[in-house]
């Protein structure tokens, strides 16, 4: 005689089974395709936890910048920088500490939503308010056209910095002859000097203005690019404060995530 009562007892079992595990799946399934990899932070790090003796002073986190305002996706004056890049901006804290000049960051990771911000402010041509404090030699409709604006940067990979020297004596930042996010040729690198020789050799021919720098400031943005090229960065030719790891881990990824405090796994 069939034992009813067992045979609805096994069928309600193996129903509970099967809806777990179809509730598994398709819970694994979700969440595996809504990972956007350019959200994906866990290659990146808190750039003081690495580097806890450099200094931040996040411009875009606030007002002071070429923008005069705070930039999108920068909740907080934070550095974020890939894992690897971190680790080589520690060996080059280190080398410099060792010479009493410590590492002052002004901008690390990027989100393109950021960038973006600075497309459509550069598309605003009446938005002039901080010109005299960054580009007032030049027009503001040539930005584009001679890239201090472009729709990519290399700081949404997440291994480009832009920094400068603290020296310890005296408490003070380094004299490099010129500002962070200047538009024009004061910030190359070769400018009144040769930055393969590093010879300073005074001329100031391409400023427009007939601006010039020290052989002592073009010393300073020499030993900051020294010890970044010691330890793996790669300089840019328009501005003495930017470089990237040559070997980045990301050379064509470019992240959405907000620059903000990331929590610790």
């Amino acid at each position: 005689m069939v034992n009813c009562k067992k045979i609805w007892t096994l069928c309600c079992l193996i129903l509970i089974i099967c809806g777990v595990s179809i509730a598994t799946c398709l819970l694994y399934n979700k969440n595996d395709s809504t990972v956007d990899p350019l959200e994906d932070s866990s290659q990146f790090v808190t750039l003081t936890d690495i580097v806890p003796d450099a200094i931040l002073e996040i411009r875009y986190f606030g007002t002071y910048n070429f923008v005069g305002a705070r930039i999108d996706g920068y909740e907080a004056p934070v550095a974020l920088m890939t894992s690897r890049a971190a680790d080589s901006l520690r060996a080059v804290s280190d080398d410099l500490l060792a010479l009493g000049y410590r590492l002052k960051i002004y901008d690390a990771y990027r989100p393109q939503c950021g960038v973006d911000h600075f497309v459509r402010w550069a598309e605003d041509i009446p938005d002039t308010i901080m010109k005299s404090y960054f580009y007032s030699d030049l027009d503001k409709s040539v930005l584009f056209d001679q890239e201090y604006i472009m729709a990519k940067s290399g700081h949404t990979r997440g291994s480009t910095v832009d920094l400068t020297l603290f020296d310890m004596k005296t408490e003070k930042e380094v004299d490099m002859g010129g500002t962070f996010d200047w538009f024009g040729p004061e910030s190359h690198p070769d400018f009144c000097g040769n930055p393969e020789t590093g010879e300073y050799t005074g001329d100031n021919s391409s400023s427009p203005q007939g601006r010039s720098i020290t052989a002592e400031q073009f010393a300073h943005r020499m030993l900051l690019r020294r010890v970044m090229l010691a330890h793996g960065f790669k300089p840019l030719d328009t501005e003495w404060w930017h470089f990237t790891l040559a070997d980045e881990p990301f050379p064509d990824t470019y992240f959405t995530f907000p620059v903000r405090q990331l929590k610790k796994s």
